[in-house]
């Protein structure tokens, strides 16, 4: 394919190339002829739920990102309720100038039905301050189950004036799904973008053109490796990341007693008073409960078969697990979050002493009780 004329794929954005199988844009010469163009790696995550091993390095989304401040836009960022730490873009700040933010925050449909969105608005607004980010304004939806998406959209017409609209967010927070949405509310483009649930599919930025001769520009995913979901196997995607509202389990735990969570992470209640624990995980990943004592021979003896996922053959790629002690004072109500399987919620106002075994990298931290 010459140089001169290059064209672009309609699911990424990335320039499309004939000759080199094992780089970004591939196409084979017959599928040159097929509208829309989508390079062979689009084609296989659309078909095939497939994804290459081809992702954009941490640097080169940087400089992606880098013009945004020097441009007025309208920032759209999107995070994920169910791993709000872990999807949050913490240098977000530094890259976007003066720039207005409207958050997104996608999956509300995940939260169990009684949870009260106001209650949930208070409380991100509070850890978006913790996080030094100013907003305009916060949007709950699920870009999946069509909630609250009139309300982004109208929301998108409000603080962007006359200026192009960034999205960002990390992998896996919902992004294409929304552009996508974007799309068929706001162009009259043919094309959807890929949209898939594995990390990095968007690899360069796809301009949508708006009627205003503007655009909404698309960014790639930032791939975060604190997030469990980007350290293990493609089959063990689809157990972690919840797809229908979550079913709370309580555990009435006692001190010196251990949750394992597969073989992926460990919950130790090292010392406190008898108290219950509300776990918010997809319901397809098993809890065992043992006692502590007995919890690194479990853990040794029962990896990878009866403490699944990962499957044993998997569990030589999966880092190895790291204790993190976590204090929960008196007085307060906390939840433990550990980015990529959910959150644990500490009921009682006793305080204790926990810890938790995940795998190296893996972000756990304590916070205010979101629900």
């Amino acid at each position: 394919m010459s140089t001169e004329t290059i064209q672009h794929c309609a699911g990424c954005g990335i320039g499309l190339q004939t000759e080199d199988k094992s780089k970004l844009g591939f196409i084979p010469e017959a599928a040159l002829q097929k509208e829309p163009l989508i390079c062979q790696r689009c084609y296989r995550i659309k078909h095939y739920n497939e994804s290459s091993s081809i992702t954009l390095q941490q640097d080169d989304f940087l400089k992606l990102l880098g013009h945004v401040g020097q441009t007025k836009a309208l920032v759209v960022k999107i995070v994920d309720i169910f791993d709000f730490e872990g999807s949050m873009i913490s240098s977000l700040a530094r890259f976007i100038g003066n720039n207005p933010v409207l958050l997104v925050v996608n999956k509300i449909d995940l939260l169990p039905k009684v949870t009260n969105a106001n209650k949930i608005i208070n409380w991100v607004q509070r850890r978006v301050k913790e996080e030094n980010l100013k907003v305009v304004d916060i949007v709950l939806c699920s870009a999946k189950k069509n909630i609250g998406f009139d309300r982004v959209i109208s929301a998108v017409q409000e603080y962007r004036g006359n200026m192009d609209v960034y999205v960002v967010g990390a992998t896996n927070v919902g992004k294409s799904t929304l552009i996508n949405r974007l799309i068929s509310d706001y162009s009259d483009l043919e094309a959807e973008l890929t949209t898939s649930q594995y990390p990095g599919t968007t690899l360069d930025l796809v301009k949508i053109p708006l009627d205003d001769g503007h655009f909404i520009i698309d960014t790639p995913g930032i791939v975060y490796k604190h997030r469990l979901t980007e350290v293990v196997k493609k089959r063990d995607l689809t157990p972690l990341m919840p797809d229908k509202p979550l079913k709370p389990m309580v555990f009435q735990l006692n001190e010196g007693q251990t949750l394992f969570f597969g073989a992926l992470v460990r919950f130790d209640f090292i010392q406190g008073e008898h108290q219950s624990f509300t776990i918010y995980t997809s319901n397809a990943i098993q809890i065992h409960r043992t006692k502590l004592e007995k919890a690194d021979q479990l853990y040794e003896d029962h990896k990878g078969v009866m403490l699944t996922p990962p499957a044993q053959a998997d569990l030589e790629e999966l880092p190895k697990l790291v204790k993190h002690p976590l204090h929960i004072p008196k007085g307060k109500q906390m939840d433990v979050l550990i980015s990529g399987l959910g959150w644990i919620k500490v009921n009682s106002l006793a305080g204790a002493a926990l810890a938790v075994h995940a795998p190296k990298g893996i972000k756990v931290i304590t916070r205010e009780s979101l629900i």
